[in-house]
């Protein structure tokens, strides 16, 4: 008889299969890649970004990279666990030898791979459109990706483990379309309506997209919107801990 699989073992293929899950939702697909993609073929093509840096696709590039962590972490990511839950997928893998550590670390491994695709497809695009990233800050910019997922993983799983699917389904869309516009992950919140300024830097879109954006066009580390990431981690983290019901 062989050996059951290591724990290392589980987690990875509990991570592919949610990963594989995930690409094969259309409307996840959708929101992950299609959206994003023509945000940023929008967004270079057109006057919108014009008063916000020397050039549209440089500007409008890392607020689309961290649209992606967002779409993928805190929406896709949401909306699944949640129907997870609602149809008791979450109760009968918790008590597998998974167990729930596993089934997060699971989780979040397949946040990480659709975003390497989403970041892959998005630079491929984003060169075409005549991006040019400071290549200094481009180690920077992806840990803070990473960073990023971690923390709208974490908010989505709190989402999804306290209320019904269908309120997860309607809390998760629109707060991606509220942090989109309005949130500084597109357009930088120094240029929004400056009364409102100070608050939107709080969120963590703001924070993500001012963060990339100082990495990727200035070459800068931004610690102000580093902290307010690591906050939202930690505390969305401790969050979904304490309140996450698994039925």
């Amino acid at each position: 008889m062989s050996a059951p699989a290591s724990l290392a073992v589980r987690v990875l293929n509990q991570g592919k299969y949610e990963a594989g899950t995930m690409l094969r939702n259309g409307e996840q697909l959708v929101l992950a890649v299609v959206l994003p993609l023509l945000g940023l073929i929008a967004l270079s093509v057109t006057p919108i970004l014009d008063s916000y840096g020397p050039s549209r696709v440089d500007t409008a590039t890392p607020g689309v990279l961290a649209l992606c962590a967002m779409s993928t972490a805190f929406t896709g990511q949401g909306i699944a666990t949640g129907f997870d839950r609602r149809y008791g997928v979450l109760r009968f893998l918790s008590t597998t030898p998974l167990g729930r550590a596993g089934l997060i670390a699971g989780k979040v491994i397949a946040v990480l791979s659709v975003l390497a695709i989403q970041v892959l497809l998005v630079t491929v695009v984003a060169l075409f459109l005549g991006w040019r990233p400071s290549l200094p800050g481009i180690p920077l910019a992806l840990l803070l990706l990473i960073l990023g997922a971690v923390a709208f993983t974490a908010l989505g799983l709190l989402v999804a483990g306290t209320v019904r699917p269908e309120a997860t389904l309607a809390i998760t869309n629109l707060l991606w379309i509220l942090l989109a516009g309005l949130g500084g992950i597109i357009i930088p919140a120094s240029s929004l309506n400056a009364g409102l300024e100070p608050y939107i830097q709080l969120l963590p879109s703001a924070a993500l997209g001012d963060a990339l954006r100082a990495a990727l066009i200035d070459t800068q580390f931004n610690l102000p919107a580093t902290f307010v990431l690591l906050a939202w981690t930690i505390l969305g983290g401790l969050a979904a801990v304490r309140w996450f019901k698994w039925s």
